[in-house]
C-alpha cells in the first residue's frame, strides 16, 4: 500500500526551494490551498514562478506571498482583485504572463497529459499571438520584457480554413491544490465550484501536494465520485473542515437587503 499522507502542511512543502515553479489551484478565493500557501510563506521560500488563474487578494490566498515579495513571476488569466499586484507589475517588480483563461486551463491539462503543445483559435489576431504584450516593465515605465510572437498555422477542421495559434504546455516543479476529500492513495474529490483549476494544476506539477478537508482510507471513496486519480498526487495533508474560507465580494439581493434593514416586528 502506498500511503501518501504527511503530518503537516509545513512538512509537505519543506523541500520547495527558492526559484521553484508552482501550479496553484483556485479561482478567485474558491478552492485556494491556503494552509499550504501559509506554510510556504512561513518557511520563507522566495523567487517563485507561479501559475494560477489569479493571485488572490491583498491579504488572502496567493496575495500573502505577493505582499511578502516572494513571487517573481505570475502566469494568470485574471489579475483585477489585487492592488498590490497592480503596483508591483507596473513598477517592474513582478513579471506577468497574461494568458486567456481557457488556454491556461488547457496548457495545464496538456502538461499533465504529456502533450507538448496544441493549436487553438483563441488569441489569433491579437497580441497573444502577435507578441508585444508587456510582461515586465522597466523602472522608467518602458517595457523591459514583452511577449514573443507565436506560431500561427491554418487548419481546415470544419469545412473552412481558419488560423490557429500554437500554445506550449505548462509543467511545473510543484503543484498545490485543495480538495474536499482524499484517501491515503491520493485520490481526490472536489466540492462543486471549488473544483475549478485544482485538478488541472495537480496534473501539471511534477510533485503534487494536496490539502484535504477530510482524509479517508482507501476504498471509502466511491470509484465514480473520484475527480482526480491518485496517480497525479504525491503528498496529501488533512487540514480539517473548519479551515477558513473567504469570498472576494459578498453580495445579497435587493429583497434580502431590505429584509435586513426592516425593524423587528414590522
Amino acid at each position: 500500500m502506498i500511503d501518501k499522507t504527511w503530518r503537516s502542511a509545513a512538512e509537505a512543502v519543506a523541500d520547495i526551494p527558492d526559484g521553484a515553479s508552482l501550479a496553484v489551484g483556485g479561482f478567485g478565493l474558491s478552492g485556494n490551498p491556503i494552509a499550504l500557501i501559509e506554510a510556504l510563506l512561513a518557511q520563507g521560500t522566495s523567487d517563485l514562478s507561479i501559475v494560477s488563474n489569479n493571485c488572490g487578494v491583498d491579504d488572502w490566498g496567493l496575495g500573502i506571498l505577493l505582499n511578502a515579495k516572494r513571487i517573481r513571476k505570475m502566469t494568470s488569466s485574471y489579475v483585477g482583485e489585487n492592488k498590490e499586484f497592480e503596483r508591483q507589475f507596473l513598477s517592474g517588480e513582478l513579471e506577468l504572463e497574461l494568458t486567456p483563461q481557457g488556454t491556461l486551463a488547457e496548457k495545464l491539462r496538456a502538461g499533465g497529459s504529456g502533450i507538448a503543445a496544441f493549436y487553438t483559435q483563441t488569441g489569433v489576431g491579437t497580441q497573444v499571438a502577435e507578441g508585444g504584450l508587456p510582461r515586465r516593465y522597466a523602472a522608467d515605465g518602458g517595457i523591459a520584457v514583452a511577449s514573443r510572437v507565436k506560431d500561427v498555422r491554418s487548419f481546415d477542421v470544419s469545412g473552412a480554413p481558419r488560423d490557429y495559434v500554437l500554445e506550449e504546455a505548462i509543467v511545473t516543479d510543484y503543484a498545490l491544490v485543495h480538495a474536499l476529500k482524499g484517501d491515503r492513495h491520493g485520490n481526490l474529490v472536489f466540492n462543486k465550484a471549488a473544483r475549478n483549476f485544482n485538478p488541472l494544476a495537480a496534473m501539471a506539477g511534477r510533485v503534487c501536494i494536496a490539502q484535504v478537508e477530510e482524509l479517508v482510507d482507501p476504498g471509502e471513496l466511491e470509484a465514480d465520485s473520484i475527480h482526480l486519480p491518485g496517480i497525479y498526487v504525491h503528498r496529501i495533508v488533512e487540514v480539517g473542515s473548519d479551515i477558513e474560507k473567504r469570498i472576494e465580494r459578498r453580495t445579497v439581493s435587493v429583497a434580502q437587503a431590505a429584509a435586513r434593514e426592516m425593524p423587528e416586528g414590522a
